[in-house]
């Protein structure tokens, strides 16, 4: 966090409860949280300042974190995602890797697994 820019994370999941812990616990660690229900409901802010990494869930009724994924990378938006999901398998994580996923993180996720990922990727 340099230059007094706070890095923003945007948070896509459709468990209230996981947006607003997440919420909790990185805007006490110094970042800008941007929370969404859906990828439809991210995808539809185009407006406002782009996130500096994603955090979003797979397992989303209507667009998968992973149908979300392709759609961002055929419009050519290119941010380090991590995946987030409570079952986690060797197939969903090829496909996230071709898709350009920076990590793949299994839920309940771990302060210090998504902590290292935003230390590479949110700044």
């Amino acid at each position: 966090m340099q230059d007094g820019h706070r890095p923003v994370v945007a948070v896509v999941d459709d468990d209230a409860a996981v947006r607003d812990s997440l919420k909790f616990l990185l805007e006490i660690a110094g970042y800008d949280v941007a929370i969404f229900a859906s990828a439809c409901a991210f995808l539809q802010t185009g407006a406002g300042q782009p996130p500096d990494c994603l955090l979003v869930d797979q397992h989303m009724p209507n667009l998968t974190g992973l149908e979300l994924l392709r759609r961002l990378r055929d419009a050519g938006r290119s941010l380090p995602v991590a995946l987030m999901t409570g079952s986690p398998s060797a197939e969903l994580t090829r496909q996230a890797l071709e898709l350009g996923v920076t990590a793949v993180l299994e839920k309940p996720v771990a302060d210090d697994v998504l902590f290292r990922f935003l230390d590479r990727s949110a700044t």
